[in-house]
């Protein structure tokens, strides 16, 4: 923690003893509750601190307490003006007899001048660690270019429950909002897919936005069947405001009500009845963007209106098709599931030929069946995606889908600045899309770019927080780093979204794996395997777990009755890592060249977990990747 006293310097010049009071005030302030937070005051800058903390949270604690302190300070009678500034960031330190030295140290003292006079500012690793243990939110400033840091780093600021209350804040993140599922009020039931087709249609447009973040459909759709009072799921999705509405058709006639709601107060912010013709529905979902633009006053760039006046389809059950596709694909990772994915995808595209979406679902569709060893050689599904992904750019040049499933092929053949070029467009296109955060969070870890790796991850499960999938890949990304306590709080959450299910035990499994509790992992995996169809991927991480022990025979017992599977049921990613901890090197490299060479490796944790640093150290690693243009 750097500290700073606003107007010091100022005072200094002018009146030498009123700034010598001043810091004593600060001190008698500071010292009291530093030390009730377990800090460490190292040295005293002029008017300003460097203080050490055994952990984030404490630390994270300590400048709220001493901001309060403060504040409360300035409206006692006399007490003057004692403005601080407090930065705080979360690394390795080098120890020189009492002083502390290093790049923490520097990205610290660097962060502290962005806060506001009486406000904190945090770094990513610091927001990663306290944001589900302390009870503050925290907004977003970006990305910052700090002197004498090569890599910008993401910096927070923490929302003090004092100054909140009085208005918007400096630099605030995007709004969150929900679209919760159109009601269908007509008389007949079969008329759902009209309300279903607007609600997304709403979802995708205001996506588009760079001033929203607008909740994905696989976390909204629960509230079709079980609806909540709207606090519960502002809390429950962590958004600021809701839209809700109903569509009821007669004949070839359509009423549509839509009104916008602020959570916190349940205040209608804005609403509008549109009476259309069923072919011109979709029209009225550009007129309710805008709407939603201006009652939120998140600005609209030109782009951005040029694409809330397009249309994705003239045909609304093409569209419906495509998103039936879409929720089969987020959903369970199977040969039937896709199968009945690409089936939904093919019905959009008979319905409508130039529905560019379409194509998207095609090709990611393709993809996985390709991955999980479903649709014979990989040079025919490679080159069947190739066509649709093409396809779905000629029609649609800015549509975000097509620019993310191109990135997922180019990843595939380890042309990773083209990926990263392609993900970054389609999060141009569309901010919110949390499949695309998602990737582009998998293609950083195979990088090694840890840190902006846990942001789109992040980014990924807020936009989608209902999405088991993606919280269930965070936790493991979290324990592989051992960031264990940030593991925690999702693990829960996971838990109540789907009890004793094999997801939650495989997130059990890595949470002891990461904390080297080895018997109570292998209790997890056996769980998990019991409720898993393809019980081997959860039993495989129990030769790590045996090769951790110092039990390599065993290890090496269960990866050879696990050879042969499907790529799906073993991935070849699993066997490295086994062979690795069971000191087995030599196997662990022939299975990495020859996965490397099929560009069929899934390199995250084998390049992030710190028990596979010795196979990293490996000369063999570097030609690895190298192979993959990692090098």
């Amino acid at each position: 923690m750097f500290t700073d006293l606003e107007g010091y310097s100022r005072l200094a010049h002018g009146d030498e003893r009123g700034a010598l009071r001043l810091l004593e005030d600060q001190e008698r302030l500071m010292r009291p509750l530093v030390a009730a937070h377990h800090g460490r005051k190292i040295k005293s800058m002029g008017d300003g601190l460097l203080v050490e903390f055994p952990n984030a949270r404490d630390a994270v604690e300590c400048a709220v307490v001493i901001q309060r302190a403060a504040s409360e300070r300035e409206g006692r009678v006399g007490a003057g003006s004692l403005r601080i500034r407090i930065g705080i960031h979360l690394g390795d330190v080098e120890r020189r007899g009492t002083d502390i030295l290093g790049d923490a140290v520097n990205i610290a003292s660097r962060i502290e001048p962005l806060a506001d006079a009486g406000g904190v500012c945090i770094s990513g690793p610091v927001h990663e660690q306290v944001r589900h243990q302390v009870p503050y939110p925290a907004e977003s400033l970006g990305p910052r270019s700090l002197k004498g840091v090569a890599e910008p780093v993401e910096v927070y600021r923490v929302v003090l429950p004092w100054t909140h209350a009085g208005g918007p804040t400096r630099e605030a993140g995007p709004t969150r909002l929900a679209v919760l599922p159109f009601a269908n009020i007509s008389p007949d039931p079969k008329d759902e897919y009209i309300a279903d087709g607007l609600t997304e249609e709403l979802i995708t447009v205001l996506s588009q936005l760079t001033g929203l973040q607008v909740i994905a459909r696989t976390s909204i759709l629960p509230y079709k069947t079980a609806p909540k009072p709207l606090a519960q799921i502002g809390a429950e999705l962590g958004v600021g405001s809701i839209l809700e509405g109903s569509v009821r058709k007669s004949g070839e006639q359509l009423r549509i009500t839509a009104q916008l709601i602020e959570v916190r107060s349940l205040g209608h912010v804005w609403a509008s009845t549109y009476d259309r013709k069923l072919d011109d529905i979709f029209a009225v979902q550009s007129d309710v963007a805008k709407r939603i633009a201006e009652a939120l006053r998140v600005k609209v760039a030109k782009g951005e209106q040029e694409r809330l006046d397009a249309r994705s389809t003239s045909h609304p059950e093409s569209y419906l098709a495509y998103l039936r596709g879409r929720a089969l694909l987020s959903s369970v990772w199977s040969e039937p599931t896709f199968r009945a994915a690409k089936a939904q995808f093919e019905l959009a595209v008979s319905l409508d030929p130039t529905n560019a979406r379409a194509y998207t679902g095609l090709a990611d569709a393709t993809t996985y069946l390709g991955w999980g060893g479903y649709e014979g050689t990989r040079a025919t599904w490679d080159r069947v995606r190739r066509e649709y992904a093409a396809r779905a750019i000629e029609l649609d040049s800015d549509l975000a889908e097509a620019h993310c499933s191109l990135a997922m092929i180019l990843w595939d053949d380890w042309e990773f600045d083209a990926t990263e070029r392609e993900l970054k467009r389609a999060l141009a296109l569309n901010p919110s899309y949390a499949q695309a955060h998602h990737t582009y969070s998998n293609v950083l870890r195979d990088e090694g770019r840890v840190e902006e790796a846990l942001r789109e991850s992040e980014l990924a499960v807020e936009l989608d927080p209902q999405s088991v999938t993606l919280l269930l890949d965070r936790v493991a990304f979290l324990c592989q780093i051992r960031r264990t306590d940030a593991a925690k709080p999702l693990l829960e959450r996971l838990n109540r979204m789907e009890p004793d299910s094999a997801r939650y035990h495989t997130g059990l499994a890595w949470l002891y794996y990461a904390e080297g509790q080895w018997d109570r992992s292998i209790e997890e995996c056996d769980r998990s395997a019991v409720l898993d169809p393809e019980p081997w991927a959860a039993r495989i991480p129990q030769a790590w777990l045996h090769g951790l022990r110092g039990e390599p025979k065993e290890a090496r017992r269960i990866l050879q009755r696990a050879k042969g599977l499907p790529e799906r049921a073993a991935p070849s990613w699993m066997f490295v890592v086994g062979y690795a901890l069971a000191d087995d090197f030599d196997e662990a490299f022939r299975i990495l060249f020859k996965s490397a060479d099929e560009h069929n490796l899934a390199l995250q944790m084998i390049r992030n977990d710190p028990a596979l640093e010795p196979l990293r150290r490996d000369p063999r690693f570097l030609l690895v990747l190298k192979k993959m243009n990692l090098a």
